[in-house]
């Protein structure tokens, strides 16, 4: 079932790619907007295998691909799969982060404003949640740039620096794109656990082991919010594998050299390759994590096990 998706989604890509306008070798060729003599690009497409039929090219691409070659940038002739190793860890990391904080933040608020329904608490933190989802990822980033770097000075304002290089500049140059992330998937958290820990709350079982006399901390912590994590495990799952390709924004925003934006330049030069390359990854692990997020689903409810 994987493997069949993930072939599906190659062959679009392959397909998609091609249909799009443009020549690449023409778009490498151009050069202030002066049209490239045709000799040239005709050269420039055998050199890179663009003349050949598609059919042809469709199956050296798969064959690439089952020897897990990912092929060759046609703009720098570099191994994608190498650029690719270099900047993944990046953006996993930088969703790690957001996903870490974003729980942190968005799992004791959502249950404190389920545990005082229709209080004014509970008005505050709906309120709040409905401002965090409205506003745009780079509006967020932009404004804790503006707080944290330049006016009250505590992070850096953007850029890298590799962990072994200098772990505490790393981690300053991560908060700030983390928490831009967090903001707005805290707010998902938070929406759909609140209610689903409201809906857990009338549930029989909730009733039955209050009437044991069990401690209203206990009946919460066993019977309430582990309940109640299932269909937020799956949201969460779900938003961050969109974040795979979807972080480019933030990114962008604090000079952040992850995948997204190595995504977004293989489109716009038209590198075929690159552009399968990384669709492909971001495929592969939104499968993987899908796959996590039913693990997980089993071991908080047992009733999944038993089926």
């Amino acid at each position: 079932m994987a493997a069949g998706l993930v072939w599906v989604v190659a062959t679009l890509i392959f397909l998609l790619l091609r249909i799009v306008p443009g020549d690449p070798a023409e778009i490498l060729l151009s050069s202030g907007g002066v049209a490239p003599p045709k000799a040239a690009v005709a050269a420039l497409r055998e050199r890179l295998g663009l003349e050949r039929p598609l059919h042809v090219q469709y199956l050296a691409f798969l064959r690439d691909l089952v020897r897990g070659q990912l092929g060759i940038s046609l703009v720098d002739e570099h191994a994608v799969v190498d650029e690719v190793r270099r900047r993944l860890p990046r953006t996993l990391e930088l969703i790690a982060a957001a996903a870490v904080f974003a729980v942190l933040i968005g799992m004791p608020l959502g249950v404190l404003a389920a545990l005082h329904r229709d209080r004014p608490i509970d008005r505050a933190l709906s309120a709040m949640a409905s401002v965090n989802l409205s506003m745009p990822v780079f509006v967020v980033g932009t404004l804790m740039i503006l707080v944290f770097a330049q006016t009250l000075r505590w992070m850096p304002a953007g850029g890298f620096v590799e962990l072994r290089q200098d772990p505490g500049r790393h981690v300053l140059n991560l908060l700030m794109p983390a928490l831009t992330i967090a903001v707005g998937l805290s707010t998902v958290i938070f929406r759909m656990l609140r209610a689903t820990v409201l809906d857990t709350l009338e549930r029989d079982w909730v009733r039955t082991a209050r009437a044991k006399g069990l401690a209203p901390a206990q009946v919460l912590r066993r019977h309430v919010v582990r309940n109640a994590l299932g269909p937020v495990l799956t949201v969460l799952g779900l938003h961050v594998g969109t974040l795979l390709g979807g972080t480019v924004l933030v990114e962008y925003v604090f000079n952040w050299p992850g995948l997204s934006g190595f995504l977004v330049r293989a489109v716009e030069q038209r590198d075929y390759p690159e552009v399968q390359g990384i669709v492909l990854v971001i495929c592969v692990l939104f499968v993987l994590l899908n796959l996590l997020v039913d693990l997980g689903y089993a071991v908080l409810d047992p009733r999944v096990r038993h089926e």
